[in-house]
């Protein structure tokens, strides 16, 4: 039986990421061997790929990358809340990835994947999923009738982030290109704006809260729009949350592992209650070019490897 895998075998560009025969991992107490079915491909892949988070997520090259994954229980070691054949869904262990056909991945970062949910979706879902949920919630709980600013919306994150803001009954305003706007109308956003085409700031009232998942000068141009007691949330700026003296917040958001949220928004996804957009599906050879796709820009929705695929 082989390990096929993705690895990292230095910092620099698409060429960094190599295929790679692998050695079929081993289970131990609380870590089960899954058989990866989809991985999914996140942001954080290019990051890593390139040194820009050498200093945080140190690199042992040759290294196993990816996120997050699902598939089947092929192994586990001793007491197990799984049992051989469960089919799950979660987040690669640190300094592990996703990007193999069997991977040992930690038993609390595993969920359960619902009956009539797919690998494809399933692999679709924990980072984004929790990263959404989080991010929401980073400021303190949404309430009801507030206003929420979502840069970057239209990717994995945010098109899940939408969906669960107006489950809350918050007001989504969203800015996006114009491609990613019929999308974004889609999924309810209520007021949407071509960022293309309009400064937000000219055309958005006050807002409760302000998602940032886009970087470049959105998070600072968005302080004026906040109400005193608002936050600004970003998972790309982290100078984000220096000290203000005016009442208003800036966070710096790193998502955390947390199987019970994962297996609620899996649970919200297989009912059919939580959309998600895949924006393409490629095999396991062609990782590299998907990450790199995933750097210069893509289609709404989240990319997903089908390790199924020959």
């Amino acid at each position: 039986m082989s390990n096929r895998s993705i690895v990292l075998t230095r910092f620099g560009g698409t060429e960094a990421l190599e295929f790679a025969p692998a050695p079929i991992p081993t289970p131990a107490p609380g870590v089960a061997v899954v058989r990866v079915r989809a991985a999914g491909i996140n942001g954080i892949d290019w990051k890593i790929r390139e040194g820009f988070l050498k200093d945080t997520k140190p690199v042992a090259f040759p290294q196993l990358v990816g996120m997050e994954l699902a598939g089947e229980i092929v192994a586990v070691a001793g007491e197990s809340r799984f049992s051989i054949g469960d089919r799950v869904f979660g987040l690669a262990a640190p300094g592990s990835g996703a990007y193999a056909d069997f991977v040992a991945v930690p038993e609390d970062r595993l969920a359960s994947t619902p009956a009539g949910l797919s690998d494809i979706v399933a692999a679709a879902l924990p980072v984004a999923g929790l990263t959404a949920w989080q991010m929401l919630h980073a400021a303190g709980v949404p309430r009801s009738g507030q206003t929420v600013l979502v840069h970057g919306a239209s990717g994995g994150v945010g098109t899940l982030l939408v969906q669960m803001a107006k489950s809350l009954g918050l007001t989504v305003v969203a800015t996006g290109s114009t491609a990613s706007l019929p999308h974004l109308r889609a999924l309810g956003v209520d007021r949407l704006i071509d960022r293309t085409a309009e400064r937000f700031e000219s055309v958005v009232g006050s807002v409760d809260l302000v998602i940032d998942l886009a970087g470049g000068d959105a998070p600072d141009r968005s302080w004026e729009l906040l109400r005193d007691g608002g936050a600004v949330v970003s998972a790309v700026r982290p100078d984000i949350a220096a000290p203000r003296g005016d009442g208003r917040r800036g966070l710096w958001f790193m998502m955390q592992p947390d199987s019970d949220r994962l297996a609620a928004i899996g649970a919200a996804a297989a009912s059919g209650a939580l959309k998600v957009t895949i924006s393409e599906t490629v095999p396991l050879e062609d990782i590299p070019s998907a990450v790199e796709r995933n750097r210069t820009g893509h289609g709404p929705g989240k990319a997903v490897a089908d390790l199924t695929l020959a």
